[in-house]
């Protein structure tokens, strides 16, 4: 507690004597200052101790006292010391009736006591007080530290809370309520979710108040990093003292490390994923679970689903690249895992690269927090400009995927972007697998993928390729371009008004190539539909009896028809 104006009359050595305001003795006392001037507010903070002899003023004068008390008490003056003996042989009646009547403290300061004293007195109170307080922060930095050690975070928050007579929270880094103390604070930090996303999209170290008088609550960012790992929430039913201070930061420190090994262990749990992951793609399930131990437990046993994240923009400046445009980009170059025929598939270039960045960063945070809370174990391995994550089948983690993915997706379709980012991840989801078929989950994944970017979609499950209509694949300006190349010809016959060779062509092969059944169809003679088709052949220099011809004619008609 600082000094009180109640500790200084108390005081054995100074000789105050209380003359008015008594009921306000309880008043903190910032500092001691002396000054003769007619208006000393301007160099006033309030709090302060003001010492005068009068000098300047006319202190028997009852108006000019009540203005001059009332200016004090306006600033926030905590009290008026006056020395008597010096000027005045006593208090003048007039300051004493116009204290009483502002109700600010008056003490009469004996002439034997020099302001000097009353100003050391102060200072050491402060000093003690402010010793005491550090004192305090030490001995609980050391109580923190012990319960962060053999508690870790829910102990480290319990300790805290009983530092500060309050409650505290720990979110992670989608700002979901990973610990709380006492347990009711759960319930009241899980309101705060919308605080704590603001909160984490601030340059880190960041901090924010809420609440009132009665409820303040502080947010703080943990972790040193550019992107927030995690937070802390600190509630009391008053602004925190000094003591109280040092324990809220011994505490971000002790969680900010806490966060910062967690992190280390986490990129090192990566590294053997990354190897884990490879050898289950070159089809050795026995070899990644002995490689992996207990680290994910029974996730290599059972039935699992494997993910293929990328970024949008990553995808389109591919296509860009190869010199093409599409919704999504195009299919990765070939330095993916490629499974051969046989029992065994080539060794895959997954690697452990750096940790995942923007839209790749936010997902692997949602779904390793979904993950978390779950207890399911998951296998995230970044990958150049890619995430590779392999969940359990049915489980928090690929459900997470999803609904994360429909969120991009409702945000798409209403135009807004997803928690302010412009750039989200396109997913592939392969169907349910086992330890040997890893490498097979891995190409459905790719393929999942791939018909992700061109429909222009967050997520695709394999499931739909699969049962989906193969004309949904034609969508890749790529083919659009050899659909147009193939036809052209054709179209520029049919341009002359020499005949509707496009139109017999698709008529004849929707018809299996029955000759009366697609000159029924274009309502002409089956010799004349005979006589096209023989243009058709002259004019692309191709036989129609080659079934492949008919293939590439058909799919260049598909994926042309939305545009004729």
């Amino acid at each position: 507690m600082p000094p009180t104006l109640a500790s200084l009359v108390h005081h054995s050595a100074l000789k105050l004597t209380v003359r008015a305001g008594e009921e306000r003795l309880a008043t903190p006392v910032r500092w001691a200052h002396a000054s003769e001037l007619a208006d000393p507010v301007p160099y006033m903070e309030g709090g302060e101790l003001l010492l005068i002899t009068a000098l300047k003023l006319d202190a028997e004068d009852p108006e000019a006292m009540r203005r001059y008390v009332r200016r004090l008490g306006q600033a926030g003056v905590a009290g008026l010391g006056f020395a008597v003996g010096v000027h005045y042989a006593t208090i003048p009646d007039a300051l004493v009736d116009a204290a009483a009547e502002e109700g600010l403290p008056l003490l009469e300061v004996p002439r034997r006591t020099p302001f000097l004293a009353i100003s050391k007195a102060v200072s050491a109170a402060i000093s003690a007080e402010q010793y005491q307080a550090v004192t305090a922060g030490f001995a609980a930095q050391r109580d923190l530290t012990k319960q962060a050690l053999g508690g870790g975070p829910a102990g480290l928050l319990a300790a805290l809370a009983g530092q500060v007579d309050g409650w505290a929270a720990l979110y992670d880094a989608t700002g979901a309520v990973v610990a709380a103390a006492p347990e009711w604070a759960a319930r009241r930090a899980a309101r705060l979710t919308p605080e704590v996303e603001r909160l984490h999209a601030r340059t880190p170290p960041a901090s924010l108040v809420v609440g009132g008088e009665a409820d303040r609550v502080e947010l703080h960012t943990l972790g040193t990093s550019r992107r927030p790992r995690a937070a802390l929430a600190v509630g009391t039913g008053a602004p925190l003292g000094t003591a109280e201070r040092y324990a809220v930061h011994s505490a971000i420190a002790l969680l900010t490390l806490t966060t910062e090994r967690s992190r280390s262990l986490h990129e090192a749990e990566q590294r053997v994923g990354a190897a884990v992951l490879r050898m289950l793609l070159a089809g050795e399930p026995e070899h990644a679970r002995t490689a992996a131990g207990s680290l994910y437990g029974d996730l290599l046993d059972a039935p699992y689903r494997l993910i293929i994240a990328e970024a949008a923009s990553a995808t389109a400046a591919r296509a860009h690249a190869d010199g093409r445009t599409a919704p999504h980009g195009a299919p990765r170059p070939v330095d993916a895992p490629r499974p051969v025929t046989g029992e065994r598939a080539v060794s895959a270039p997954v690697r452990a690269g750096e940790p995942p960045a923007g839209p790749l960063a936010a997902l692997a945070e949602h779904v390793e927090a979904a993950a978390a809370r779950a207890g399911e174990a998951l296998l995230v391995v970044p990958d150049g400009e890619r995430l590779v994550l392999l969940t359990a089948d049915g489980g928090a983690a690929a459900r997470a995927c999803v609904g994360y993915a429909a969120a991009v997706d409702q945000a798409r379709t209403t135009g807004q972007a997803l928690a302010g980012r412009t750039d989200e991840p396109v997913m592939g989801l392969s169907a349910p697998a086992g330890p040997i078929a890893a490498a097979t989950a891995y190409r459905q994944a790719e393929q999942a993928l791939s018909v992700a970017r061109r429909r222009g979609r967050a997520l695709v499950e394999h499931e739909e390729v699969a049962t989906g209509s193969v004309v949904q694949l034609l969508s890749d300006d790529a083919v659009r371009a050899f659909a147009d190349g193939l036809l052209r010809a054709l179209r520029e016959h049919d341009a002359t008004g020499r005949g509707d060779l496009v139109a017999s062509l698709r008529a004849w092969l929707s018809r299996h190539g029955q000759w009366d059944a697609a000159a029924a169809e274009l309502g002409v003679h089956r010799h004349t539909l005979r006589y096209r088709m023989r243009r058709v052949e002259e004019i692309l220099g191709r036989s129609l009896d080659d079934p492949d011809v008919r293939m590439e004619l058909w799919l260049a008609l598909k994926a042309t028809s939305g545009t004729e």
